[in-house]
């Protein structure tokens, strides 16, 4: 599969994204944290991490839906839109039952940083809007 970003996605050659208006620079990478393979996101000097297993559940849960879906990107702190893939990245009803973020304080904006992976992996596609982004799976 190629890769439409640079870097491998090891800690010593992560991915480099961009959110998806294409404001922001961040990395990602592929590590294991307490024997659970996670994904390791750094926004200049925060580190986000979200359970890897989230590319296939949200590439699965994509493709059931069968449509664009928005984004909703937000904060652990405030409450997700309804129907967006913020929402079922938090929601007791995707695969883990809960939040992809596992940093307490810092498990939102899954929205914001999952949805560039999957696009660089060729997993999706994501619109690149100022606001109101949606993605669909490929």
């Amino acid at each position: 599969m190629t890769l439409k970003t640079k870097g491998k996605g090891t800690p010593d050659d992560p991915w480099r994204l961009k959110t998806p208006p294409q404001t922001s620079a961040f990395t990602m990478h592929r590590d294991k944290k307490d024997g659970k393979d996670v994904l390791v996101c750094t926004v200049g000097k925060t580190v986000l991490l979200y359970d890897a297993r989230c590319l296939d559940d949200l590439d699965a849960m994509l493709k059931t839906h069968g449509d664009w879906m928005e984004l909703g990107a937000a904060d652990e702190q405030k409450d997700a839109k309804a129907g967006t893939v913020e929402a079922w990245g938090r929601s007791k009803n995707n695969p883990v039952g809960g939040w992809y973020g596992l940093k307490k304080g810092l498990r939102g904006r899954f929205a914001m940083y999952v949805p560039p992976l999957m696009e660089a992996l060729g997993r999706a596609e994501v619109e690149h809007n100022p606001r109101g982004n949606r993605m669909r799976a490929i």
